[in-house]
């Protein structure tokens, strides 16, 4: 069991806050990215939530994409109206509360806008980080878009 206020522990409080009951696994081997992270579950990659925090303008806003795509920036640009650029390690940090490698969709110390990968939308379980990145947690996407607040968008880069 992890200890009290670990990150897994954060984790899985948002998602009982949210009404969401969940098991917070934890690998031995990395989920750090998400090929890494379908080969230690046995799933698809697809079905694996990355969580990419970028900044639009000043104001930090999280992608959560499906393993097998990549975000197309100019596209989440067009929801945000904002030019957008990448978040450096101390930014993910200090908006998520969270390290790189390990960002999870939800629990964060305040809100941040999240566009949600429509191609997740296909799949009836997927798996996200939990925190660290030996940590992950299944969730149904219709459950992920709810919690997250999620605006649902084609993001992948074609």
């Amino acid at each position: 069991m992890e200890q009290a206020g670990s990150a897994p522990q954060r984790v899985l409080a948002a998602l009982q806050r949210a009404g969401i009951s969940a098991e917070v696994r934890r690998f031995e081997a990395s989920t750090r990215t998400a090929q890494d992270a379908a080969n230690a579950i046995g799933t698809n990659v697809g079905q694996i939530v990355k969580s990419l925090l970028f900044l639009a303008g000043d104001r930090p806003v999280l992608a959560l994409m499906s393993g097998s795509n990549q975000l197309d920036p100019a596209k989440l640009a067009a929801l945000t109206g904002l030019e957008i650029r990448k978040a450096d390690a101390a930014t993910v940090r200090q908006a998520t509360g969270f390290a790189i490698g390990g960002v999870p969709p939800i629990g964060f110390p305040a809100p941040i806008q999240t566009y949600l990968d429509q191609d997740l939308m296909q799949y009836d379980e997927v798996w996200a980080a939990a925190g660290t990145p030996n940590h992950v947690f299944g969730i149904r996407p219709a459950d992920l878009f709810r919690v997250t607040g999620a605006l649902s968008a084609d993001l992948k880069r074609a």
